[in-house]
């Protein structure tokens, strides 16, 4: 299906799934009516009782000095003008002996999503939704170790992050007004707790908000397709930046990254698919990564990657 299809499905009410790469080249759209628990599973659970995680895993992550490489890399295209803010990710091989139906069974972030047995993801990121005619996005741009004395004191003062949480509010309240009037930043960082495996963290988001008007059902695919990828993974500028992860990364996030969806007729709810574990021949990679800028430092970053490697 197309972006069209999506504005078809909305003019007729018809509740549907939707899940899209990074890129936004690959669609996924399914009426809920066809859809097969066995093949693909969702949870979108605003208000759930998150629990830690009894599971663990052992993580096989990319070389501080490989890491170092290509964030250095970055850096330099920052200086250079070329973008302001980049997220950086990278895949690790990881061991459990779980299924990804047992991964998706035991997690209880807000987005969940198992696609086949491709891969599953369990998100705290809302990207957008909409409801009677507003549109809300929540940009999540900041993480520290909630262990740490004054966790939330240090993320909410520390002037890197704030400088990166500022840039994506930026390009979130842009995006958000080429589908939408009155855009506003409704809330502006908040701090959440997560638990992230064996470890809790705080995470630091922003509440974004603007009105799209009664006939936005008609236009959901258009809205969709304007506002993908999502700024709060990708950087800024988008453009560039996007050309930029393409060079450095060097692999493919595929759906890692992307977003998906759930329309049921009257309101649309969608979230970032991080928190990703993607099952390939040689075993289970999960994808993970942070956001850099001019002042962020590579062990802290590097850590960042490492910290949100958990199941939960």
């Amino acid at each position: 299906m197309t972006f069209n299809d999506l504005n078809s499905l909305g003019s007729k009410r018809e509740a549907f799934l939707f899940i899209s790469d990074f890129k936004a080249k690959n669609l996924e759209v399914i009426r809920l009516k066809d859809l097969k628990s066995e093949d693909i599973e969702f949870s979108i659970e605003e208000h759930l009782i998150k629990k830690p995680s009894l599971y663990v895993l052992r993580k096989f992550p990319i070389s501080f000095e490989s890491y170092k490489v290509k964030f250095d890399k970055i850096i330099e295209k920052i200086k250079s003008g070329d973008t302001y803010l980049l997220n950086l990710t990278q895949p690790t091989k990881i061991q459990t002996h779980l299924s990804l139906k047992e991964i998706y069974a035991g997690a209880t972030s807000h987005y969940k999503l198992r696609y086949k047995e491709q891969f599953v993801c369990f998100s705290p990121e809302k990207f957008i939704q909409i409801d009677n005619d507003t549109i809300h996005t929540y940009p999540m741009k900041g993480t520290i170790d909630a262990s740490i004395p004054h966790a939330k004191e240090i993320i909410l003062e520390n002037k890197k992050e704030m400088a990166e949480h500022v840039m994506v509010v930026d390009l979130l309240r842009n995006d958000l007004s080429i589908v939408a009037d009155n855009v506003k930043v409704e809330k502006f960082r908040y701090v959440e707790e997560i638990e992230a495996g064996e470890k809790k963290l705080l995470q630091v988001s922003s509440h974004i908000s603007g009105h799209v008007g009664i006939s936005w059902h008609e236009k959901i695919g258009d809205i969709l397709k304007a506002l993908l990828p999502a700024g709060s993974i990708s950087g800024t500028p988008k453009k560039s930046t996007l050309e930029i992860i393409d060079a450095v990364e060097d692999y493919e996030r595929g759906y890692f990254s992307g977003i998906f969806g759930v329309y049921d007729g009257k309101k649309f709810d969608s979230g970032v698919m991080i928190r990703f574990i993607e099952k390939t021949k040689d075993g289970y990679i999960y994808k993970s990564g942070g956001g850099i800028t001019l002042d962020s430092d590579a062990i802290s970053e590097y850590q960042e990657l490492l910290d949100k490697i958990y199941l939960g």
